[in-house]
């Protein structure tokens, strides 16, 4: 290792979008609503470089205004660029607040970017016997490189950071010397900055000039040696060429000063981070920081902080004495400190958790609990599959503070009668029961044949209509609302895999410890989401729907679904088949053998040996994208496109369904219990897993066959299915008012013949089936803000026809078009849309300057209320459904909800009591201005029933 003083230098907006993409599908949200994902992936990209590292000297570079000079070169530079998002604008200040606070220089010059800042630090510090680190996703930098010049590459995927020095920008771009990458990125062009490069070059091609010519100007002066095509580009477009080349090239000499002294890296203002970060509600990247610097907190450290070397305070012990079991709390406990990163803990904070393990102490705890009008409670059990894991302990909960664990011994008969003793608490009806993701915990003790009657107050759910972008995991809620960092389940039994601890092993009094902490955060959080439910208005929607639905959505997953397995081992063979009659045709197309599955080989047989499209679109990697939305635009006019998709197809099927399925029979039902998420989507739909039944293919022959596997219960039931018929365009065309719609659904007519009948001007009995095909298209479209473009890929009308036909669509329901405006306007003035059921879909993006993040949110804007209400709706009717089939104790069970379908065991016996019931249950959930249809239908499998 060089003994160099170092420097590392960071790219900070390529960190901050890197961070910012990093999370773009599961965006940091903090409980005001605010983005933060942008901030946490640079900052966490900041403090590893740091933890890593140990820099001599470190600075982040910013751009500001853009590049002057690239822009007097060539007015287009970075013109196609979008807008910078929200989030991203919001960041940096954020991000040039927290440098200040850590001491760290943020290096800016207006009129130029911070890739030359970069350059021209990088090669003064080379001057001055420095070795410069640049820390950027951006393969640009690689032209810098030197000796004492290093590109340092932030992680993709898991993978460490990659160092390059010459030898690897040598072997990554097949040049002889860094500055070689200029020539490279010149004749290529960049999509991305707007460089034109050299028409017709990409990748190989540079590479191949390169060899040869050893750069552009070499390239430049030898065209009389290329050939066809490629020469007449190349000799067209030679200014083009050394324009690219100029654009391209990193400037060395930007007027800044590399002043050692103001770079040095030194010890943050610790507080100052910690007040941004607490603002941001960064707990875990708090800690992170706190690490990172722990050598000079020490001093400050309290003394149960373990890491820095201090001593760990006494925890409260657990008392074993039934007689104490009600004594107040406080006594013996540690007084409450601050934790090192300013989070309460169970370390820090008074206390008093009691282990239950007596018969008398067991007596007194049931009598206590019977006193009680609201109790938490949690189940500490073997595993996670609730209906085939034992539970372990029970903790109980109904003051701030304090509570109490009944631990359950190995021997089930044992278990099963101490259960038994609790019967009456379970049991009551007048006991609001809580408990966080209660589903789950109501499912455990259904395995001992233990119902849990009586209100319920679930702070998943609560949390879910309250903020439903973030995340709702106990532990993000008690540290985001109570400020308190709860006891990691894998301090106790470790991480994920084959090494996990069973609870069982870990020691009753850790076990007391993280239990009923469980049960008196979800307490807390209780009280803070009551008050919250009532000011964000969805205090009904949480005691009329998403409570009731819990008990509803829990007896369904009870119960599961049989499966057919040896159809489905029919269906394998068959597939396997179709696959290799697939593989082989794309091999015959494709003139060779190659891996289907792999983007890397696919890419250049589809874009350079085939040649299907004249400017492939390419990944951030720069390989060719073989994506689904790409692929599929190329499907109707090219075979192997179109038996590729196949293929995938195919393969996904058989291996997430066909080959899957089995392996989720639960061995002690041996039926499918699918397990439904209530607090995923922010529309308020249901989604399914383990497995995922809402998302079989239904489009395809083959995907179609996958129902045939759901079976009845046995020889005596017969499988229902009841389907709202196009419920979405039913609520648009009651929340619309659109009368010339509403009267179609009023009068029993085909809505897409009706619509196509208005639309093409001609009498309904004369529609065609293109026509109607078309209307369909647009009719479900339009919730999604289809354009033409969109619809001409979906339909075989050109864009000039689908655009005149979504403009006389408009003309023809301008009712609908008012709605949807007035949609937008809302959002835009209360930041939120609403369905029926008042649920709020939150749309922090609707005012961003960005015109795509804008537009998303606008479409959003006006579906989120349609696909929200419809939600709601299926929601009440499943909810009142249940109600009568307990009330009638039928042996029919409601079995699926797939979103707007739903599947029943019906027993032969009952069918002539159960479909009235269904239809009007269904039909009648909600009154809308527009009447519900539901149409039903029998079968021996899903797919017949359906």
């Amino acid at each position: 290792m060089s003994d160099k003083k170092r420097l590392f230098l960071l790219d900070a907006y390529a960190l901050i979008f890197r961070g910012y993409y990093a999370f773009i599908k599961n965006p940091r949200i903090n409980s005001k609503g605010m983005d933060t994902s942008a901030i946490m992936g640079f900052t966490n990209s900041l403090l590893d470089v740091i933890k890593r590292e140990k820099p001599d000297y470190l600075a982040v570079c910013f751009d500001r205004g853009g590049s002057a000079a690239r822009t007097e070169a060539f007015p287009e530079y970075k013109a196609n660029r979008q807008e910078t998002p929200e989030a991203i604008r919001i960041a940096v200040p954020y991000i040039e607040k927290i440098l200040e606070a850590m001491n760290i220089p943020a290096i800016v010059k207006e009129g130029f970017e911070a890739d030359d800042i970069i350059g021209t630090l990088a090669k003064k510090a080379e001057k001055k016997g420095l070795e410069t680190y640049m820390v950027t996703p951006d393969k640009d930098f690689a032209q810098l490189v030197s000796d004492s010049i290093f590109m340092f590459r932030p992680p993709r995927m898991g993978n460490s950071y990659e160092k390059w020095g010459v030898k690897e920008v040598q072997e990554k771009f097949e040049v002889e010397r860094p500055e070689q990458v200029i020539d490279y990125l010149g004749m290529m062009g960049d999509s991305v900055d707007n460089i034109p490069g050299l028409p017709g070059v990409g990748d190989k091609t540079a590479k191949k000039f390169i060899a040869a010519y050893g750069s552009m100007e070499g390239l430049l002066e030898n065209t009389h040696e290329l050939k066809g095509k490629m020469k007449e580009k190349v000799e067209n477009n030679k200014e083009l060429g050394i324009l690219s080349k100029e654009l391209a090239t990193i400037m060395l000499d930007v007027p800044v000063e590399l002043n050692e002294d103001e770079l040095i890296f030194e010890q943050p203002n610790v507080e100052a981070v910690k007040e941004i970060f607490t603002e941001l509600e960064f707990r875990r990247l708090t800690e992170n920081f706190l690490k990172t610097f722990a050598a000079s907190t020490t001093q400050d450290a309290p003394k149960d902080v373990t890491s820095s070397g201090g001593e760990k305070s006494p925890k409260a012990a657990p008392s074993n004495g039934q007689f104490d079991l009600f004594a107040a709390p406080g006594s013996g406990n540690v007084t409450e400190e601050e934790s090192l990163s300013g989070l309460k803990t169970i370390k820090n904070t008074d206390h008093f958790y009691q282990h239950v393990n007596t018969s008398l102490s067991r007596k007194l705890l049931l009598q206590k609990l019977m006193q009680q009008t609201s109790v938490c409670f949690d189940t500490e059990t073997t595993g996670l599959k609730a209906l085939e894991v034992e539970v372990i302990g029970i903790a109980f909960a109904w003051e701030v503070g304090k509570g109490y664990y009944v631990s359950l011994p190995e021997d089930q008969e044992e278990t099963q009668q101490i259960l038994e003793e609790f019967r009456p608490f379970f049991e009551n009806e007048n006991i609001e029961k809580i408990g966080h993701n209660l589903k789950y915990d109501i499912k455990v003790l259904s395995n001992y044949n233990m119902p849990v009657k009586g209100k319920l107050f679930d702070t998943m759910i609560a949390h879910y209509l309250i903020n439903p972008d973030m995340r709702h995991n106990m532990d993000v809620l008690a540290e985001t609302y109570l400020n308190y960092q709860p006891v990691s389940i894998t301090e106790l039994i470790g991480k994920k895999g084959k090494n996990q601890l069973s609870m069982r092993v870990v020691p009753i009094a850790d076990q007391t410890e993280y239990a009923v902490e469980d049960a008196d955060i979800t307490l807390q959080l209780k009280e803070h989401f009551t008050k919250e439910l009532d000011s964000g208005n969805v205090t009904q929607l949480f005691n009329d729907v998403e409570l009731p639905l819990v008990s509803v959505l829990t007896a369904m997953e009870i119960e599961g679904i049989n499966l057919n397995t040896d159809f489905l081992k029919e269906l394998s063979v068959a597939l396997t088949d179709d696959i290799k009659r697939l593989e082989q045709n794309i091999y015959e197309q494709a003139g060779e053998e190659f891996n289907i599955a792999s983007p890397k080989q696919l890419g250049p047989i589809l874009f350079d040996k085939l040649k299907l499209v004249d400017k492939p679109k390419k990944t951030k990697t720069g390989q060719y994208s073989t994506a689904e939305d790409v692929l599929s635009y190329l499907a109707k006019d090219h075979q192997i496109v179109s038996d590729i998709l196949e293929y995938r197809q195919y393969k996904k099927l058989q291996s997430t369904y066909v080959d899957a399925l089995p392996e989720e029979i639960n061995p002690k039902t041996g039926r499918v219990h699918t397990v439904y998420a209530q607090a995923v989507a922010a529309t308020g739909r249901l989604s399914s897993n383990n497995p995922n039944l809402q998302n079989i293919p239904i489009r395809t022959e083959r995907g179609r066959q996958v129902r045939k596997a759901f079976v009845p219960r046995d020889e005596n039931y017969v499988l229902l299915a009841a389907d709202y018929s196009q419920i979405e365009l039913r609520i648009i065309a009651a929340l619309s008012e659109e009368e010339t719609m509403i009267q179609a659904f009023q009068n029993g007519e085909d809505i897409h013949a009706s619509t196509a009948a208005k639309v093409f001007n001609v009498p309904i009995n004369e529609v065609t089936r293109e026509q109607r095909s078309n209307a369909k298209t647009v009719n479900f479209g339009i919730i999604y803000g289809v354009s033409a473009f969109g619809l001409s890929n979906q339909t075989n009308l050109t864009r000039k026809e689908s655009k005149e036909l979504i403009d006389t669509y408009y003309e023809t329901y301008p009712k609908l078009r008012a709605y949807m405006s007035k949609q937008v306007d809302f959002a835009r003035d209360n930041g939120y849309v609403e369905t029926v059921l008042q649920r709020r879909r939150y749309l922090k993006d609707i005012n961003s300057r960005n015109a795509i993040v804008r537009g998303a949110a606008e479409r959003n804007a006006v579906n989120a209320p349609i696909q929200g209400s419809a939600a709601d709706i299926i929601k009440l009717a499943m909810i009142n459904i249940h109600k009568r089939f307990e009330q009638e104790q039928f042996k029919s069970k409601m079995l699926l909800q797939v979103h707007d379908e739903l599947v029943f065991d019906a027993h032969k016996d009952e069918l002539d009591t159960i479909k009235p019931i269904i239809k009007e249950e269904m039909e009648n959930a909600y009154k809308l201005a527009v009447p519900l249809d539901v149409e039903m239908g029998l079968g021996t499998n899903w797919l017949e029933a359906h």
